[in-house]
């Protein structure tokens, strides 16, 4: 939802994503109507916990305007998180705006490691192995499935 402000000064198309286990970056573009002067501050709360985080590094535009953060050492569950990016501008009260996100849905794997192929020519197979990829939110094998592509040269 956007809150009370000046219409469309609130921060659009945001996004995230959590990637090599532990990091976190989001995302978002200035208001449209927002004034020039306008800064962002995005703050996070995992659900199951009370404590809201702040934005540990900003990432910033041509103008030092925040359109973007990066997080270090995000631990997730199966919870949901809620997002919140306000504004400041010396002229005008700009729109906050907040969103939930199921953190699960937002990790981008790793590749599977420890890839090994051995094959037998003389019966015609091969066994190939891996380890799954770490990941935050579950231990569980089962929530994993692969694909292998074979190419012949």
């Amino acid at each position: 939802p956007v809150f009370a402000g000046v219409n469309g000064s609130a921060i659009e198309n945001f996004s995230c994503v959590i990637y090599n286990v532990s990091f976190m970056n989001c995302t978002w573009q200035a208001g449209r109507d927002a004034p020039r002067d306008t800064q962002y501050f995005l703050y996070w709360q995992n659900l199951r916990y009370d404590d809201a985080r702040e934005c540990e590094l900003y990432i910033k535009d041509e103008n030092g305007r925040n359109i973007g953060c990066r997080f270090q050492n995000v631990i997730i569950g199966y919870e949901e998180a809620y997002f919140l990016v306000n504004g400041s501008s010396k002229d005008s009260l700009i729109q906050s705006y907040g969103k939930n996100i199921q953190l699960y849905n937002i990790e981008k794997l790793m590749p599977p490691s420890n890839i090994t192929v051995k094959c037998d020519k003389t019966k015609y197979h091969c066994i190939i192995q891996w380890q799954r990829p770490q990941i935050s939110h579950s231990d569980k094998d089962k929530c994993f499935k692969y694909e292998i592509n074979i190419k012949y040269t």
